[in-house]
């Protein structure tokens, strides 16, 4: 629940999108609030759209003296008594993130929840396998990539895995980001696998901002499924490939289409497609090159398995007469869907995207704009770059960077209103793609209007 520029503080129909983005575009059915409680916007919209959700109260690794316990304790009495009427909590998170074991506190913690509410079940995450047990869930974090330890206790959840253990940059090469996503594949099949296991939650949905003595150097944790902006990786791909086909087709590449871009050149290349059809066609060049079917062998507990395409290495075919790649979706014998990646290796196009047209005039309702540049078919362009200049006229005001750098080929700034009505557009111009423009209505904020 950070943003950039501004940390915590954004509005309530910014805090909205979050769960909009967990629930529609990764498909997500459960949310862990790590680890502090959330905005009660977020929350409003988790109750409104079905997503569950696993409430902590604030802390991370560290427990204090008598008096700090007596305050974390006032924290979950208060946690408990402001959300306890929300539909969408499953879980009260009870003990403070990846602490060490104190019988005496965390028996106090569990019995303030259970007193205050017999209705749900405690959990608490922890980082090493022999922990007490006290609550009624037992959260883990295990971020073995290769194998998930097999539950010790009847009621386990796993509460992270990848994450800070594999941090991956939107403008990492191929190899790497097509691995990030696939560790998220590879954990989940391991958690379908054994049904011992309650769930598995993944760190983490977005990269975030953090202290100097964490994350990669600038600090930022890049350890989210989507960047900063809350724009996806490859690995925002596998999950939403999760979904059932007749909530949405999806079709999403876990490379970047390029010759000689894999570090076994020569070799034998696989690309991961993550894909909820039947079946995929792909043609390079116009040309049919492979058929390709789920990877049920390695994947075969999941809903949709990945697919790959194992000719991307230097000894393919078509190597040499490299041409665009045009992927094919079906579902029995009908062509569902089809995405075609660019082979030119240049920048296509430019666009400006804001997640809503209309915003209330109360001199904080805002709305995120996205920057994007593509290939020709619209395709990622990860290693696109450029300073994009920002122009806004009318009763609004840019939150973020101006001019914003691109950072792999996307980023994002958000558009506040002044207390005024009218109409604001935001222009925004490219050094090479040209200039955009969108525009956003602003409606007068009634005058009883009150936020809190």
């Amino acid at each position: 629940q950070t943003y950039p520029y501004v940390g915590g503080a954004m509005p309530a129909r910014v805090q909205r999108r979050d769960a909009l983005i967990l629930k529609n575009e990764l498909k997500c059915n459960v949310v862990r609030t790590s680890h502090y409680p959330q905005s009660r916007h977020f929350l409003d919209c988790c109750d409104e759209v079905g997503l569950l959700v696993f409430e902590e109260i604030p802390g991370w690794q560290h427990i204090g003296n008598g008096g700090w316990k007596d305050l974390a304790c006032r924290d979950v009495e208060a946690m408990i008594r402001r959300d306890w009427n929300r539909p969408s909590v499953v879980l009260w998170g009870v003990r403070i993130n990846e602490s060490q074991d104190d019988h005496d506190f965390y028996e106090r913690t569990n019995r303030i929840a259970h007193e205050l509410d017999d209705s749900r079940q405690t959990s608490g995450v922890r980082y090493f396998f022999d922990s007490e047990k006290l609550e009624d869930v037992f959260g883990m974090n295990d971020f073995d990539p290769d194998f998930i330890a097999p539950p010790r206790h009847p009621l386990y959840l796993n509460t992270e895995f990848a994450g800070h253990t594999f941090p991956t940059k939107p403008i990492d090469n191929g190899e790497r980001t097509q691995e990030h996503a696939l560790r998220h594949a590879r954990v989940h099949e391991m958690l379908e696998a054994d049904d011992r296991f309650a769930g598995g939650i993944g760190w983490c949905a977005f990269d975030y901002n953090t202290h100097a003595n964490f994350g990669s150097g600038d600090r930022v944790c890049y350890h989210g499924v989507s960047d900063i902006f809350r724009i996806g990786k490859p690995a925002a791909g596998f999950y939403r490939s999760q979904c059932d086909p007749r909530e949405e087709i999806v079709l999403e590449p876990g490379f970047h289409w390029s010759v000689g871009d894999q570090s076994d050149y020569g070799g034998h290349g696989e690309g991961a497609i993550f894909s909820n059809c039947d079946r995929l066609v792909v043609y390079v060049a116009g040309e049919r090159a492979a058929e390709l079917f789920p990877d049920r062998e390695r994947f075969g507990n999941l809903a949709h398995p990945p697919f790959f395409f194992s000719e991307l290495s230097g000894t393919a075919p078509w190597r040499r007469g490299w041409g665009d790649l045009r992927i094919e979706g079906y579902l029995g014998d009908e062509m569902v869907v089809s995405r075609t990646l660019s082979s030119k290796g240049v920048d296509g196009r430019f666009s400006v995207e804001p997640d809503d047209a209309e915003l209330l005039g109360d001199g904080i309702d805002a709305t995120r704009v996205v920057l994007r540049v593509t290939d020709e078919f619209g395709a990622p362009r990860p290693f696109a770059t450029g300073a994009v200049a920002l122009e806004i006229e009318g009763p609004g005001e840019i939150v973020g960077e101006n001019p914003f750098a691109l950072f792999g080929g996307v980023g994002a700034v958000w558009v506040r209103t002044e207390e005024s009505e009218g109409t604001i557009v935001l222009r925004a111009k490219h050094p090479v793609l040209g200039t955009r423009e969108v525009r956003l209505q602003v409606a007068r904020a009634p005058n009883d209007a009150v936020y809190l």
